[in-house]
């Protein structure tokens, strides 16, 4: 007989997941797995709108994360009005990053410090109503302080360039609709209303020295929970350094060997192809060089370190000297270094933030949209917050989109969720043989540092209850347990 346990508070991962557990007629993991249950499909939705509409459109995937989906339509936009990248004049372009990169910081300081931090700081076997912000913030009131005020800096930024926070509106096709005033600059420079920018580069290089230290205290935990090898994606400069908005894609076997060579992004399609599964609506991408076996890639923060030459900003590129001089590798394949991985990033998105913020450029008004040649294909490839995301779109002659295709960052990673959450079965239900809330959460904790946003990854809506289920070797249910 079946039991079912309900548990509180509400999971931190966005989105809806279900975790089911085979086992074999010895006790032993068997199979795994991380089924994506629910499915809106933006893919077919968007079809019959005119290509102008997609920038605006495609965020509404997503509260998390509206403005990568709205810069890498943007992009895929811009070419269907005939522009590529560097078509597009000096001053859209930096206010384009400007709103890439505080989107980037914000999302950051959101996952560590509301998501990742609870179990990071108190365990993973604490009392569920203490794994959370408020919990951090009994806690350690000045990391959580800081925490808040990064993200609502990034915000503000967002919304000075978008008109709003969220779901709002700065690109236009090949170009940008305004630039900043010198007020609204001023309000991040001067510190007056809020911390400055230089205040979120000091608080960014703490939070990495934190990390740093953390790491050294645990780190026979933090090199083996959820460590496996795998593939790693992501996008770079022509030298080789870490390219966070337009840059040649580039991926890298586990122990470094270049499978992906800095290919352009308009030729995606030639290298990545994309399985399905009966048991999840979130699809599976692969380099078709490689095989579906071998050819999948974690993305996003952990991947992208990985890939990279350097950093091209000094305080990020000195602590990712020291991220890999820890490690000892100059590849890290273990997935809890994602966390010190992405505040790396958050001070690479603060300096970048802060020369833009000193650019000129960003304040001039004129010439701020071109046109061209128009053509009925678009891509636009970005890495957001949680890794490399595609946006595909074809139109007819009328400009109506007839075909959109979507790559995800969180699909990207789905056959790494999948591996971690075998690699927390085979560690915990083989020896317990019973799902426990502290099993529960090392699923989630496993899970969470990818950051996923299962809304994008299947184009869903509503709250995330992740549900496990085990099974024994005749494939009848032994229990399920609700994060509800």
């Amino acid at each position: 007989m079946s039991k079912t346990i309900t548990i509180d508070p509400v999971t931190r991962v966005e989105g809806h997941g279900r975790v089911t557990i085979h086992l074999d007629d010895k006790g032993k993991v068997d199979e795994t797995y991380f089924h994506i249950v629910e499915f809106r499909g933006f893919e077919r939705f968007i079809q019959g709108h005119p290509y102008w509409q997609a920038p605006n459109l495609v965020q509404r995937l997503c509260g998390i994360c509206p403005v990568s989906h709205h810069l890498a339509a943007a992009k895929a936009i811009d070419q269907l009005v005939g522009i590529d990248p560097k078509d597009l004049t000096t001053g859209a372009t930096k206010l384009r990053r400007l709103l890439h990169y505080a989107q980037i910081f914000q999302s950051h300081a959101l996952h560590f410090f509301y998501l990742a931090s609870p179990d990071l700081l108190f365990g993973m076997d604490a009392p569920p109503e203490k794994r959370n912000v408020v919990g951090v913030a009994v806690e350690n009131r000045d990391l959580a302080v800081k925490g808040i005020t990064m993200r609502k800096f990034g915000q503000e930024l967002i919304k000075a360039l978008a008109g709003k926070k969220i779901h709002g509106t700065l690109a236009v096709p090949g170009g940008v609709y305004k630039a900043l005033k010198a007020e609204e600059r001023d309000y991040f420079l001067k510190g007056e209303e809020i911390p400055n920018i230089d205040t979120m580069i000091k608080w960014s290089r703490e939070m990495v020295d934190f990390m740093k230290e953390y790491h050294s205290k645990n780190r026979e935990f933090l090199n083996t929970f959820a460590a496996f090898p795998s593939g790693h994606l992501g996008t770079v400069k022509p030298d080789g350094a870490l390219e966070l908005y337009d840059g040649k894609l580039r991926a890298i076997d586990a122990m470094g060997a270049i499978t992906l060579p800095d290919v352009n992004s308009d030729d995606y399609l030639e290298y990545f192809s994309e399985a399905v599964a009966k048991w999840s609506y979130m699809k599976f991408p692969y380099l078709k060089k490689v095989g579906r076996e071998k050819g999948w890639n974690r993305v996003g923060p952990l991947a992208r370190l990985n890939i990279c030459d350097y950093i091209p900003t000094p305080y990020a590129e000195k602590a990712r000297q020291e991220y890999f001089d820890f490690t000892g590798s100059n590849v890290n394949n273990s997935t809890m270094y994602s966390h010190w991985a992405r505040l790396i990033e958050t001070l690479h998105c603060a300096e970048l933030m802060k020369e833009l913020l000193f650019d000129p450029d960003i304040l001039n008004d004129e010439d701020l949209v071109r046109t061209g040649e128009e053509r009925q294909v678009g891509i636009g490839i970005i890495e957001a917050p949680r890794g490399t995301l595609t946006h595909h779109y074809e139109v007819d002659d009328k400009g109506m989109i007839v075909r959109c295709n979507l790559i995800v960052s969180t699909t990207h990673n789905n056959d790494a969720m999948n591996e971690a959450v075998r690699w927390v079965a085979d560690k915990v239900i083989s020896r317990e043989k019973t799902i426990t809330e502290g099993m529960l959460n090392q699923v989630e904790v496993a899970i969470r540092a990818y950051d996923p946003c299962l809304s994008c990854a299947t184009q869903a809506m509503g709250k995330m209850p992740l549900k496990a289920e085990l099974y024994d070797h005749e494939g009848s249910l032994i229990e399920e347990k609700y994060k509800n």
